[in-house]
C-alpha cells in the first residue's frame, strides 16, 4: 500500500507506517506464556553459530518455533506470510484480527517415513521466504532445499530443489563447525519462471 512496512524478530512482527516512526503496532506474537520453554535446548548443545548468533541457536534449537523471514504479499497489503524454524509457513490475513494469531493457511513439508535423525530439525529451519510477484507462490529456503508452495495448495511443495544434497553425509562435521548454521536467501525472477539462492 506505499504507506506500511513490517519487521520482525525471533518472537515478534511489528506493523509500522511510514509517516509514524515512533509507534509501531504488534500483529505476530509467538513468544510462550513461559519463557523458560524457550531456554530448554532440545536438539544437543548450545553452540555459538556464524548465522544465528548464541542466543538465537538457542531458541532455533529450543522445541518452540520461532519466526525466521516475514514478507507482505505483492498485491493484497493486508496478507503477509512468515516462516519458521520448524519449517512451516504461516500465511495471514490481517482483517481477521488485529494480533494475527492464527493463520489462514498453514504450509508444511511432509518428513518421509524414517527419515528422521538428530539433525532433522535443524535443516528444516526455513531461513528465507519470498513471494512471487503475481501472488500466487512462495519460494522458501532451508538449509538443504529450495521449495515453490502454491497459496491454493496447502498440501506441500509444488516443486523442490536440492541444493546441498552432496552435503547430507557430512551433516555431522557441519554441525561440529557450526556451518549447519548458516542461512541462505531466495529469490525469484520477475516473471516468476528462474530462482536463485545461495550456496557454498
Amino acid at each position: 500500500d506505499g504507506e506500511t512496512f513490517i519487521s520482525a524478530d525471533d518472537l515478534r512482527i511489528n506493523l509500522w507506517n511510514l509517516e509514524i516512526s515512533s509507534q509501531s503496532f504488534n500483529i505476530v506474537d509467538v513468544k510462550p506464556a513461559n519463557m523458560e520453554d524457550l531456554t530448554g535446548v532440545g536438539v544437543g548443545r548450545l553452540k555459538g553459530g556464524k548465522g544465528y548468533g548464541g542466543v538465537a541457536i538457542e531458541l532455533l534449537l529450543s522445541h518452540y518455533p520461532v519466526i525466521t523471514s516475514a514478507e507482505f504479499h505483492p498485491t493484497h497489503c493486508n496478507m503477509l506470510a512468515y516462516s519458521s524454524s520448524k519449517g512451516s509457513i504461516r500465511l495471514i490475513d490481517m482483517r481477521q484480527s488485529a494480533l494475527c494469531d492464527t493463520h489462514s493457511k498453514l504450509f508444511e513439508g511432509q518428513e518421509a517415513p524414517g527419515s528422521r535423525s538428530f539433525f532433522t530439525e535443524i535443516i528444516a529451519s526455513i531461513s528465507d521466504i519470498k513471494f512471487a510477484k503475481d501472488g500466487r507462490h512462495i519460494l522458501s529456503r532451508d538449509y538443504m532445499t529450495l521449495k515453490l508452495w502454491d497459496i491454493n495448495m496447502d498440501s506441500g511443495p509444488v516443486a523442490t530443489f536440492q541444493v546441498h544434497e552432496y552435503l547430507r553425509p557430512k551433516l555431522c562435521d557441519l554441525y561440529e563447525n557450526d556451518s549447519i548454521f548458516d542461512k541462505f536467501e531466495c529469490c525469484l525472477s520477475g516473471n516468476g519462471l528462474r530462482v536463485a539462492t545461495g550456496s557454498y
